[in-house]
């Protein structure tokens, strides 16, 4: 079966963010750049065409295509959290330069949108009472950044 990597479009940054990428996610790193043999509408002969890199062993390719396009929330990767040190890494670096938004949503400097998930979320969002299910969810409406203590205290009605 062929493989399937994500390319990603970027205004001539495309070498900034796999190297911003890179540096926040484990196990990852810049596998190759391509130049580009021609001019094209784009850019000139000579530069950064293509780079190819890893996020903790998963291939993407950024592109250096200008302005014509811009990322939206139609996209968004997903990063399965497991704990909430994971969810404050991942958050508080992709949202460097970037923005918040609301239940675990976010876009980070490029423009490109994540959602940082804990784990225990769908845990909590799959729980056979379907009372706990509920809170939860209604909890997560509330936040920005995902707490996986405060979603526990909300899922189970425990308060501060």
């Amino acid at each position: 079966m062929p493989s399937i990597v994500p390319c990603l479009w970027f205004d001539m940054t495309a070498e900034e963010a796999a190297d911003f990428y890179c540096s926040i996610f484990p196990n990852s790193r810049i596998i190759s750049q391509q130049i580009s043999p021609m001019d094209n509408p784009s850019q000139q002969a000579g530069n950064v065409l293509t780079v190819e890199f890893e996020l903790d062993g998963n291939s993407y390719t950024a592109l250096n295509g200008g302005p014509h396009f811009q990322f939206n929330e139609a996209i968004s990767f997903q990063i399965d959290c497991t704990t909430q040190d994971e969810v404050d890494h991942y958050w508080n670096s992709l949202t460097d330069g970037g923005e918040e938004s609301e239940c675990g949503w976010l876009k980070d400097r490029y423009g490109v949108s994540w959602q940082v998930v804990p784990r225990r979320l769908i845990e909590l969002m799959s729980h056979p009472d379907p009372e706990v299910a509920k809170r939860t969810g209604e909890a997560m409406l509330t936040m920005k950044k995902l707490s996986i203590p405060d979603l526990e205290r909300a899922a189970f009605n425990t308060g501060q």
